[in-house]
């Protein structure tokens, strides 16, 4: 499967590895790896977690408090947001219906 990333997702990816970068030395490549393996696994899994609002599905990291919101179309797997769980919730999902 494919995996494409919004230009929105790939900011939010870059800002937050920053941020723990910021926080601790090292802390940023833990949130790398994490995103990595969480993509990785979706690739190969891409219907395993459940639809919401029919439009998207959600992944939770199990480390970092985010989760990844994710849209399939086709072959391609595209990445919405890296979405902070305490963040105002499903501020993303205009980029979502944009795929719809």
């Amino acid at each position: 499967m494919k995996i494409v990333f919004l230009d929105q997702a790939n900011r939010e990816f870059s800002d937050a590895v920053q941020y723990y970068d910021s926080q601790e030395p090292g802390l940023g490549q833990r949130f790398e790896d994490e995103i990595e393996r969480a993509i990785h696994w979706l690739s190969i899994n891409p219907e395993a977690c459940a639809r919401r609002r029919g439009i998207y599905r959600r992944m939770n990291l199990r480390v970092f408090p985010y989760y990844i919101p994710y849209v399939i179309r086709e072959q391609t797997l595209w990445v919405v947001a890296i979405a902070q769980s305490q963040r105002r919730p499903e501020y993303w999902i205009r980029r979502a219906k944009t795929l719809d």
